[in-house]
């Protein structure tokens, strides 16, 4: 069962909560890189989450044609076949959904899901993002509302984000101000109009000084103790320890500390993107120095066929990023927890 069930998605959601770990979220943009990430999950021996933006989406559907639906369907369907070869079980999501890409991306997503699901089959993806944070609490929270209807019909999990994630990824900016901190009335207002379960699943992408983008160690100024502020307070109304699943959005940059504070206070998922682009990029750029004379036809030579082959870097890109997961499951404490 290499691709969970949604079932089994649950269990891996209610595991990490229980046992104190986080599973890496990576972002791919190609077979290539979504090899890179099994490869990863198998020799960290932990399960995980992989997943496509819609700007992955689109690259992923080819650079002419641009669409982000069958960009995602041939990643997961892909994904389906690759990944039986790997001991370990994989959950596919997809990433960041602002308003103006609903119509184009998660909403008929969700109809290949629903329609799958009527045929007795498992849904398509087993978790979707959808991501208000530009828009008025209110508004985001009516559309969460609607989309976790579906979700729920589809046996997939939904992730919605109150607050602002800083720095921006896939044209989507968000400014560095108050807003990247989620308060308790926000997590309030999130319980009473989407429930804590009983209506749909869904995971919380709640803001505690996230920002998407490059940052030395302790640049971004986290503060961890706002999950436990928002956790705390819905908790006490509902009766229930850490009611929310929480998401660790931006995380580039943050210090381990920070990291193992979060997943303390419910975090069970982590985004990882700009860490794995760089690592699986790096060995690249160093096959390009290193074999300058063989991947170019200087001064009308020939060049060397063995060097401009993309597989001969291309094993090079996925063995680092493949590293660089392993790395972040040791980090989020998931290595070595694989349900299988």
């Amino acid at each position: 069962m290499p691709i969970a069930t949604p079932e089994v998605y649950a269990e891996m959601l209610d595991r990490a909560k229980a046992g104190g770990f986080a599973y890496p979220a990576i972002n791919v943009t190609s077979s290539q890189t979504l090899n890179a990430a099994l490869r990863g999950f198998a020799e960290a021996e932990s399960d995980g989450i992989v997943q496509v933006s819609t700007g992955g989406a689109d690259f992923l559907s080819g650079t002419t044609v641009k669409n982000m639906v069958s960009g995602s369907v041939a990643l997961a369907e892909y994904a389906r076949v690759v990944a039986a070869n790997y001991p370990v079980t994989i959950a596919l999501h997809t990433d960041h959904c602002p308003k103006d890409k609903l119509a184009g991306f998660v909403r008929p997503l969700l109809d290949i899901s629903l329609e799958r699901v009527a045929r007795g089959e498992d849904p398509l993806f087993q978790s979707h993002m959808w991501d208000g944070s530009a828009v008025p609490l209110e508004e985001n929270l009516d559309i969460a509302r609607e989309l976790l209807e579906k979700t729920a019909r589809a046996k997939i999990v939904l992730e919605v984000e109150i607050g602002v994630v800083g720095g921006e990824e896939d044209g989507v900016v968000g400014e560095i101000n108050e807003k990247l901190y989620t308060t308790p009335d926000d997590a309030l207002a999130t319980a009473e109009a989407l429930g804590l379960g009983e209506r749909g699943r869904y995971m919380l992408a709640a803001t505690f000084g996230n920002v998407h983008g490059v940052y030395k160690p302790g640049h971004v100024k986290l503060r961890p103790s706002v999950l436990k502020e928002i956790q705390d307070a819905v908790g006490a109304k509902y009766g229930k320890e850490k009611p929310f699943d929480l998401v660790f959005h931006g995380g580039s940059g943050s210090l381990l500390e920070e990291i193992h504070e979060s997943i303390a206070y419910g975090v069970v998922k982590m985004n990882i993107d700009t860490d794995t682009q760089y690592a699986f990029t790096r060995p690249i750029v160093d096959h390009m120095f290193r074999n300058y004379d063989g991947v170019l036809k200087v001064d009308g030579d020939v060049g060397n066929k063995k060097v401009y082959d993309p597989r001969s870097y291309g094993k090079a890109a996925e063995t680092s990023m493949a590293a660089r997961i392993v790395e972040a499951a040791q980090h989020l404490k998931s290595a070595g927890t694989k349900i299988s």
